[in-house]
């Protein structure tokens, strides 16, 4: 679930010139479908495109899907620019930063949004069993390890310090895989952590405790990701873009609709024990991005200074 850096997005800008007169036209099979290439991360997050091929959403309005699966989403953004990927998914603040820095990046829809429960969302941030911590605000002076720094989890981890009347200046935030938060959680390397699904189901059934849901803290219905394209895209071949939305909010509608369904389909497109799929928390998939949402994340990147100014989101959100 690691996202594009700040780092790796002003590195993208650089691609922008080369590809001023858009991406590559997408081509007919031989089925008569329009072949579209989607970039995605094997998690959670993106059960619903999946889905969406599989019951036919996609190819009901003439589209062949092309679902292209990395380890990571350093390469999303770039990948768009480029027109390697026609569409792709990744989270609302990397977004933000890549329009801030002038790639032209437009939200086709929702992509996944916080189940609004404390204590029951797909991600929180939590600290050994024997912890002093209590709440938030204790994390004042302490190291939260987050997969990627300067994006949504440090920033959503410190509302949570900020809600429960803490300084998140004093927070030390440190860059740590998901895959090595347990271990360096129950070894004393950080005093917390901040893990999504499948990762936070181990921590706390390894007896570990939470002490924020960090999404829920900055919004209830906080849209967390989006799938995206360009503007060049869009302006190539809008009618086609019509149908990808289209597909895209009746897939999101159907995973919403049918959790077991998403449960289901994890198995056939990322490595989480079978056993844990069936107890892990999911967030929820409406189809629209919550707009209000958004503009609370870009008040709050403002506040930490990964942006200068609030961000102009009309053109992302279209």
């Amino acid at each position: 679930m690691r996202r594009p850096t700040p780092a790796a997005l002003a590195a993208t800008a650089a691609l922008l010139a080369a590809t001023a007169c858009g991406g590559t036209p997408t081509a007919d099979d031989a089925d008569g479908l329009t072949t579209v290439t989607a970039g995605v991360i094997p998690i959670v997050d993106v059960a619903p495109v999946y889905l969406g091929v599989e019951q036919g959403f996609f190819e009901d309005r003439g589209i062949d899907l092309r679902l292209e699966s990395g380890s990571g989403g350093a390469a999303i953004v770039p990948g768009v620019i480029s027109g390697e990927f026609d569409f792709a998914f990744s989270n609302i603040v990397s977004l933000v930063i890549a329009r801030e820095q002038g790639l032209p990046l437009t939200a086709l829809s929702n992509g996944v949004t916080s189940a609004g429960e404390q204590g029951a969302d797909f991600g929180g941030v939590f600290v050994l069993s024997d912890s002093d911590v209590t709440g938030a605000a204790d994390l004042e002076g302490l190291t939260v390890a987050a997969n990627n720094l300067n994006n949504i989890g440090d920033t959503t981890v410190r509302q949570s310090v900020r809600a429960a009347g803490g300084d998140p200046a004093e927070v030390d935030f440190v860059e740590l895989p998901f895959p090595d938060m347990p271990a360096a959680l129950e070894t004393g390397q950080i005093d917390a952590v901040w893990a999504v699904e499948p990762f936070a189901s181990t921590i706390r059934e390894a007896g570990h405790r939470e002490i924020a849901s960090n999404f829920v803290d900055t919004h209830p219905d906080l849209s967390v990701a989006a799938y995206f394209t360009s503007e060049t895209r869009i302006a190539e071949d809008p009618d086609l873009f019509e149908d990808v939305t289209a597909a895209l909010h009746e897939s999101l509608a159907y995973a919403d609709a049918n959790p077991d369904e998403v449960r289901r389909i994890l198995a056939d497109y990322t490595e989480i024990d079978p056993s844990l799929i069936e107890r892990m928390a999911l967030p929820r998939f409406p189809e629209e991005i919550h707009e209000e949402s958004v503009r609370t994340l870009a008040d709050l990147m403002v506040t930490d200074g990964l942006v200068d100014e609030a961000p102009d989101l009309d053109g992302l959100l279209r």
